[in-house]
């Protein structure tokens, strides 16, 4: 595989060719999931549910961020990497501008933010500032306390609407990436058809124009493993096998089944 960047994506949507995604956590995961040829490694504050043991990703700090950033990276040599910006480390301007700098310092080549039209700015000054960036609708995870819980976003009209204009307005403010979680099939392939730049489900069908899954729920290590989600591990046996079995699930389209989506 050769060093994916921010066009090597844009080529593979512009030619309808799915691509996976999948978090890391540290260097000797980095290694195996670049050795299985899959293009993007997601530095995810699901670090805090899966490795640090916290019930949200709120408690992740940018000190958290940091060390797994630069540990992911120093395994990783050509896989795209996206470093999440945790809880309140995006809150205002300056505040995204200083830590999306340390998190692209720590190895991170883009940066990924939770939120819909209120981020407009931010994103804006991110790319004129030549930091990547990637979006991330539909359920929030730093926001479940305000959601109420892990639920499906998007399922009435005035809902799907938000999160679709919302949507164009992340990419127009520069944003080159964009995440949709937990949101019905049919209102993310309208967003993934529409929007020029890569589109990137989890828990959002069949239609986008990549994938991600968190690391120890395709492997079954998670206590609690989302419908979304499929244990790779378990029918290969191996963890090389596995990743390479995911990447290949999602470049056919035959990962996410059905049941694995929400309407």
């Amino acid at each position: 595989m050769k060093a994916v960047n921010v066009n090597t994506l844009l080529s593979l949507k512009s030619n309808g060719e799915k691509f996976p995604v999948i978090t890391a956590y540290d260097s000797a995961f980095a290694r195996q999931i670049e050795l299985a040829g899959i293009e993007v490694v997601l530095v995810g504050d699901s670090l805090g549910n899966v490795v640090l043991g916290y019930t949200s990703t709120v408690p992740v700090t940018m000190d958290d961020m940091l060390h797994h950033t630069a540990a992911v990276a120093r395994g990783n040599d050509k896989s795209l990497l996206i470093g999440d910006m945790p809880f309140m480390s995006y809150a205002t301007e300056e505040m995204t501008m200083d830590n999306a700098a340390l998190l692209m310092q720590a190895g991170a080549q883009m940066v990924k933010l939770e939120g819909g039209a209120w981020l407009e700015e931010s994103i804006f000054m991110l790319s004129e500032r030549g930091i990547p960036v990637c979006g991330h609708l539909g359920l929030t995870p730093q926001s479940v306390n305000k959601l109420g819980g892990y639920k499906v976003q998007g399922r009435d009209e005035e809902a799907a609407q938000t999160i679709f204009t919302d949507a164009e307005i992340l990419q127009t403010a520069g944003a080159d990436l964009l995440v949709l979680e937990c949101v019905p099939t049919d209102l993310a392939g309208r967003i993934s058809k529409h929007l020029d730049i890569p589109v990137i489900g989890i828990g959002a069908g069949p239609d986008t124009d990549a994938q991600v899954l968190v690391l120890y729920d395709m492997l079954g290590f998670s206590p609690r493993i989302p419908k979304f989600t499929k244990n790779f591990l378990s029918d290969t046996g191996d963890v090389q096998l596995a990743l390479k079995a995911y990447a290949d699930a999602v470049r056919s389209g035959e990962f996410p089944a059905p049941e694995h989506c929400f309407t």
